[in-house]
């Protein structure tokens, strides 16, 4: 088998192509990508359901729209808290510096939010909080075979990513700030049959 290199931090994209109605036109951001698999979650996948419905005590941390947001098809009953952390706190320039308690460094200033702990905790550190209900994942080799299929393209995350404020027009606005022929994929439409 040969030696995966990691995408941990990185965004998948939902390429045009790509068939799967769970993932049309997705925004993945990978939480953890090694041999053994690979676990992301769907950024711009709003839900109707507020945080403080179900996560009350989180929902003051939570960034705008204050909603749970569909990480995925998988677990759909389990909850994943996704926070950045701006500043010395979430800088990556320390192998021993971890970050504020209750948040495990993801990518940068990207991090998980122990969700069983108490948000004061976190409150004076967290720049912004997204919570997902489900995730997305895929077993060992999956998403390599996907990659090889056209079905994603790989791009640099950005902190701003995990808490845009426009979460519906997140594809196109990570698609578009490519500086390849990528950006032109932005345009392409929603319905190329209206072309």
């Amino acid at each position: 088998m040969t030696e995966v290199s990691s995408l941990t931090g990185r965004l998948l994209v939902a390429t045009p192509a790509l068939a799967d109605p769970n993932f049309d036109r997705a925004v993945v951001l990978l939480l953890d990508h090694d041999e053994e698999g690979s676990l992301g979650v769907v950024l711009n996948r709003p839900t109707p359901v507020g945080v403080g419905d179900i996560l009350e005590s989180w929902a003051a941390l939570a960034g705008e729209p204050g909603v749970v947001f569909q990480g995925g098809p998988v677990s759909l009953d389990s909850a994943l808290g996704v926070a950045v952390v701006p500043g010395e706190a979430g800088r990556a320039s320390s192998v021993t510096e971890d970050g504020p308690l209750g948040w495990r460094r993801v990518h940068g200033a990207i991090g998980l939010v122990d969700l069983e702990a108490p948000p004061e905790l976190l409150a004076a550190a967290v720049g912004s909080l997204r919570i997902f209900a489900g995730y997305a994942g895929w077993g060992p080799g999956q998403l390599e075979d996907e990659l090889s299929e056209g079905a994603w393209y790989v791009v640099e995350s950005e902190p701003g990513d995990v808490s845009s404020p426009a979460p519906e027009r997140l594809w196109r606005a990570v698609l578009r700030r490519q500086r390849s022929e990528l950006a032109m994929v932005a345009t392409y439409p929603d319905d190329p049959l209206l072309n």
